[in-house]
């Protein structure tokens, strides 16, 4: 088949969707499960805050990685989207 065929896929340099995609899921994994570990295993918290050491640290976790490892996952999927789209408007 020549080189210039319709049939041949472009292939498109790496844009970063991928490790925004992998590492926002992964930050946002990481506070989810500081958060469930805290509830469960280090001894919940209240209003004034944890009541263990182990939990204080869990709870700066879950409170850094939750909301910034949500924003990387939703400019991943927003990137996600924008890859797939741009193709059917060549």
């Amino acid at each position: 088949m020549p080189a210039g065929s319709s049939n041949s896929k472009v292939v498109l340099p790496s844009d970063g969707t991928r490790q925004l995609l992998q590492w926002g899921s992964s930050m946002l994994g990481a506070g989810v499960l500081g958060a469930l570990l805290l509830q469960v295993a280090l001894g919940g918290f209240s209003p004034t805050g944890a009541s263990t050491n182990t939990g204080w640290f869990a709870l700066i976790v879950a409170l850094m990685c939750i909301p910034f490892g949500g924003l990387l996952l939703l400019l991943g999927v927003a990137k996600w989207l924008r890859n797939r789209r741009l193709p059917h408007r060549r």
